[in-house]
Order: structure tokens, then sequence, then C-alpha cells
């Protein structure tokens, strides 16, 4: 990527890049697509972006960036340490699926469409997924739950379980479902 600062063109190009990439995946995408998607050449695209694959990893970065944000409101309205203040991650994510339209986790999504792990792709997902992580070990280390380590990897597999499911559609609202499941878990964890 060229700058962080976005032009205008630079914006419309992010914008649809990011409507195009969740809605059918990374690779089906070309960036003559998404030069018209956003009505600039692709000369403009790899002016702003530098390639195809610095534009996936800004998208990536930046749907990570807009969770963040969303994250940090919802776990501003339960300061307190304790189970709430836990399940608030859930409420975030419940909030976020209902306008993400369906499609599950855009990074759960990127990272199945490359095979090696030592690309810049899934180690961007790696390391987005071992943020939440970290943020579960956190908070139920806040809130006094003994063995966090392992309390974190659960609450982690009800997450992104339920973020994969809502992509497939096995079921309504799963995301609900793993809040309901993780309140059990922190209710019964010694």
């Amino acid at each position: 990527m060229v700058s962080d600062e976005l032009t205008p063109a630079g914006r419309r190009v992010l914008d649809a890049a990011s409507a195009l990439f969740y809605a059918n995946g990374i690779h089906a995408i070309g960036v003559d697509t998404i030069a018209a998607e956003a009505g600039v050449t692709k000369k403009t695209l790899y002016d702003r972006f530098g390639s195809k694959e610095a534009l996936v990893l800004r998208y990536l970065r930046e749907r990570e960036t807009q969770w963040q944000v969303q994250l940090g409101e919802a776990l501003a309205r339960h300061t307190e340490a304790g189970p709430e203040r836990v399940l608030a991650v859930f409420d975030a994510a419940i909030e976020r699926v209902g306008h993400a339209g369906g499609r599950g986790c855009s990074a759960i999504n990127a990272r199945a469409e490359v095979d090696d792990p030592d690309d810049d792709l899934a180690r961007e997902v790696l390391a987005q997924k071992a943020g939440m992580r970290k943020l579960f070990r956190r908070l139920v280390s806040e809130a006094g739950y003994a063995d966090p380590d392992e309390l974190a990897k659960s609450l982690m597999l009800l997450y992104d379980g339920a973020l994969a499911t809502d992509g497939v559609g096995t079921f309504a609202a799963p995301m609900r479902a793993a809040q309901r499941t993780a309140r059990r878990l922190l209710d019964g964890w010694s």
C-alpha cells in the first residue's frame, strides 16, 4: 500500500473491493471488476494500493478496525469485570452479524482461500484471531475465572463457530446460541 491516507478514489476502490470480496470471495474478484465498480482505472487502483494483495490486506484490516470500534463500544457499556463483560463480546458480534449480510466472518472466509500458512493474508487472519483469543483471556482473567487460557479457547470456539455457522446458514441466529452456551459455560466454570 502506498499510503494509509485514502484519496476519494482510493476510498471508492476500498469500498468496492470490500463489498465484492465479502460477497464473492477474494479469488473470484479481479482488479478489473474492482476498478469498474469503483469507477476508476486499474492504474488508479495500483497507484493507491500497489497490488491486489495489498488491497486484500487493507480490506481485512479495515474490517478488523471497524469490529474493534464496535467491540470497544460494547465493552464500554459493561465496565465491571465479570460474566456480563465477557458476554458483551457476543452482544457486539450479534449486532455485527445482523448487519454484515450473512456471509460469516470475512477473515475466516479469506483464510479459506489461502493454502500457504506463511502467506501475508494467512498471517493477518491469524493475528486477528489471536487478538480475539487474547481479549477473551484478559476478560475472563479480570473476572477471576480459573484457567483463563482454557476458558478463552472455549469461548473462541463458540465465537468463531458461530461466525462460520452464520456464513453457512446452518440455522438462524448462531451467535445468539453461542452467547447462551457461553453464559452456561461461564456459570459452570470452576
